[in-house]
């Protein structure tokens, strides 16, 4: 009986492990491309990625450039991943969200030629809870966002009741790759 019953907690261990695993990001999410035909970007070859200097840290994203025109005027695409702690996973002192067993969104942001945020989106939610941040009016608070103020959750990005975790990461996670982009010469 101590057998079986040992057999199958491994089972539901090696389960969840495997059901919170990260998978590769999708640098060519269905709703990006849906966005850019939209725009009238009808193939990605009018997309290529930027090559970034090397003390520029974006391990989980990339960033891209539009060349082709398009009604939008994107001119810049930044797809990436962000960690967040599980719901109460983050108290550990000393570690960082990336050493933690952390869950993930994937999302994108698109920029002007200015660089300054034309939209955002999350395609690939991953965590057991704050799935409010893929709302659409939610995340309408970023447009506009250039870099030259600092985004604060509950000041100019509202709070959402139990997805703090989430709205936090993705507040900060936009401020910090809108301001490595206004850094590169481009």
């Amino acid at each position: 009986m101590k057998i079986k019953s040992g057999i199958v907690l491994i089972a539901i261990l090696l389960s969840t492990c495997l059901a919170f695993a990260q998978s590769e990001l999708n640098f060519q999410p269905k709703a990006l491309v849906k966005t850019l035909e939209k725009s009238g970007i009808e193939e990605l070859s009018g997309v290529e990625e930027l090559t970034l200097p090397d003390d520029a840290c974006t391990s989980k994203g990339k960033y891209f450039l539009v060349t082709e025109k398009n009604e939008n005027e994107y001119r810049y695409i930044y797809i990436g991943r962000v960690n967040s702690c599980r719901a109460g996973g983050c108290s550990v002192e000393h570690e960082s969200v990336e050493t933690l067993d952390s869950e993930y969104f994937d999302y994108y942001i698109l920029f002007d030629e200015h660089k300054t945020v034309k939209a955002v989106n999350v395609f690939n939610y991953q965590a057991t809870h704050g799935y409010e941040i893929t709302a659409k009016g939610w995340l309408k608070q970023f447009i506009g966002f250039n870099g030259s103020d600092s985004l604060k959750v509950d000041k100019n990005i509202d709070a959402i009741s139990g997805a703090t975790i989430s709205v936090y990461a993705i507040t900060a996670d936009v401020e910090n790759k809108t301001a490595l982009l206004k850094k590169l010469q481009l």
